[in-house]
């Protein structure tokens, strides 16, 4: 009798402490830009193709690639390049390097062609 009241408060409690509210992620475009003149990428996140292009414009930047996407995809690739030890600044920009374009290719994030090219490797058969 005791073991089912502790039961049914337990559950009470559980249930109103774990007021977990799913959020939908709005899908926009995740994109990569490029700076000639500091050498920076930056990675981010807009709603709609116009704030994109309002953006390329503004910042003087080149655009490397973009594809559909969740702002989610973005928190989740900043989390994992500062696993990776790839400090960014302000605004999402991190000093060009080789290894970091290594890494956002790796991840799945667009980074086009242009300054990152994929190696394929060829295999030769000898038979001895």
């Amino acid at each position: 009798m005791v073991l089912k009241k502790i039961i049914k408060e337990y559950r009470k409690l559980i249930s109103s402490s774990l007021n977990l509210v799913h959020q939908k992620s709005k899908v926009g475009i995740v994109y990569t830009l490029y700076s000639v003149d500091f050498n920076t990428i930056e990675v981010g996140f807009a709603e709609s193709e116009k704030m994109l292009q309002n953006k390329v414009f503004n910042s003087n930047s080149i655009l490397l690639d973009k594809k559909r996407g969740k702002k989610q995809d973005l928190n989740l690739l900043i989390k994992t390049l500062n696993e990776l030890d790839i400090n960014f600044s302000s605004k999402l920009n991190f000093r060009y390097s080789n290894v970091l374009i290594r890494h956002l290719f790796t991840l799945g994030w667009p980074v086009g062609r242009s300054l990152y090219k994929h190696r394929k490797i060829k295999k030769e058969l000898s038979f001895a």
